[in-house]
């Protein structure tokens, strides 16, 4: 099942319960007549509300946007938690530090990608991982026999401030105790407006940006979402749908749990193998990998013509190669972008290909590594601060 989110998205939805999914804490704020709502992680999230989504993008990129964002953090503790988390997990567990972030797979016995996200160290035998999209709590419930481990839902929803805007506006909120030495991937607890949260040094934009983790029942939501903007709107912070998230997600070479990568393909063909750690003992899914091509077989399209859809054919010649997975329109390149998934690995950086569109036409596209910009993460690490001019119309 792919978690989709584009243009044609916004007008083919249908009405269903409310009480089947999580409503966001903030909605008292955040909700508006135009807001079509997408679901994720169980959770209810605002994929349009009427804005445009190029203004909400340049926003992001030469200011700052906050979302409410859907991603859903499980909390997993106990005596056996770090043999437990060596078992489910594809990256080593042991040697983290506490405030650390890792991107870390959880893989199927076959070898497949079945979950991604973010793992942080909150103590010595407490840890949170931030899933991505797919049932991951009965996942590790499935696997905890004999481990004495307690699986939870800290009722945490997750809030991202990102763009180049954002260090000055966390600074603000934390009444100067945020800054420059809170590194990437790091994390805290820190005081926002007398509320003790933990904040990341993350996101999903590959912009310089963060995470705020709320504490459930604990955390007076709205409280967070004023001081958030009131400390935000001097720097032209605003409140935006994930679309313009999604568009720099894409363009920054993030993947999406479901829709980039399935449980069908290896994190090898994801061109994820730096985060498979083969030397670190026995994991769920590791017999499985080993002898496996460890080449990628997800790349970058651009294309001049028309906006890469999901689901498009790439062909070389008269055959079939690979398929679109998702695709965006480039505000910063002013191409068509997507992600292209190869039926096998190959030297297919730099060739012209075809792509066919579910509509029939045929456009050429040009194969390339992602990100389709700022490889070196620059960026996000915040040692580039450019920030960059909108092109003229």
């Amino acid at each position: 099942m792919s978690n989709l989110q584009e243009a044609s998205d916004l007008s083919n939805n249908v009405s269903i319960s409310a009480r089947r999914f999580e409503e966001s804490p903030f909605i008292a704020r955040t909700d508006c007549p135009e807001m079509i709502r997408g679901v994720y992680a169980g959770r209810y999230f605002p994929i349009f509300i009427g804005e445009d989504y190029l203004d909400k993008y340049w926003c992001l990129r030469q200011k700052a946007l906050i979302f409410d964002v859907p991603e859903k953090p499980v909390e997993i503790s106990g005596p056996d938690v770090v043999p437990f988390l060596e078992k489910i997990f594809a990256r080593k567990v042991a040697t983290m530090t506490q405030g650390r972030g890792y991107y870390a797979i959880a893989c199927t016995p076959q070898g497949g990608v079945f979950m991604d996200g973010v793992m942080f160290r909150l103590g010595e035998n407490r840890f949170w991982y931030v899933q991505a999209d797919g049932p991951f709590e009965t996942w590790l419930l499935a696997h905890s026999g004999g481990f004495d481990v307690t699986i939870s839902d800290p009722e945490s929803r997750v809030l991202q401030i990102q763009g180049p805007a954002s260090m000055a506006i966390m600074n603000a909120a934390s009444g100067g105790a945020i800054d420059e030495t809170l590194k990437y991937f790091r994390s805290g607890y820190y005081d926002l407006g007398g509320q003790q949260l933990y904040v990341s040094r993350t996101g999903f934009t590959n912009e310089l940006g963060y995470e705020i983790y709320c504490d459930g029942p604990n955390t007076d939501h709205l409280a967070l979402w004023d001081l958030l903007m009131a400390c935000g709107t001097p720097h032209g912070m605003e409140f935006s749908s994930t679309r313009a998230l999604t568009i720099r997600r894409i363009e920054g070479g993030i993947l999406g749990n479901l829709t980039d990568m399935t449980p069908d393909m290896t994190p090898f063909e994801a061109g994820l193998a730096p985060f498979i750690d083969m030397g670190k003992g026995d994991f769920i899914g590791r017999e499985a990998l080993v002898g496996k091509d460890t080449r990628s077989c997800l790349f970058g399209l651009t294309c001049e013509t028309e906006t890469p859809a999901a689901g498009s054919d790439v062909i070389d010649g008269d055959m079939v190669v690979g398929r679109i997975t998702a695709g965006i329109p480039s505000p910063t390149l002013g191409l068509g972008v997507g992600y292209v998934h190869f039926r096998s690995p190959g030297d297919w950086v730099g060739r012209t290909l075809s792509m066919r569109l579910p509509d029939g036409t045929v456009h050429a596209g040009q194969i390339v590594e992602v990100p389709f910009f700022d490889r070196e993460k620059n960026i996000v690490r915040g040692v580039d601060r450019t920030i960059p001019e909108r092109p003229a119309v």
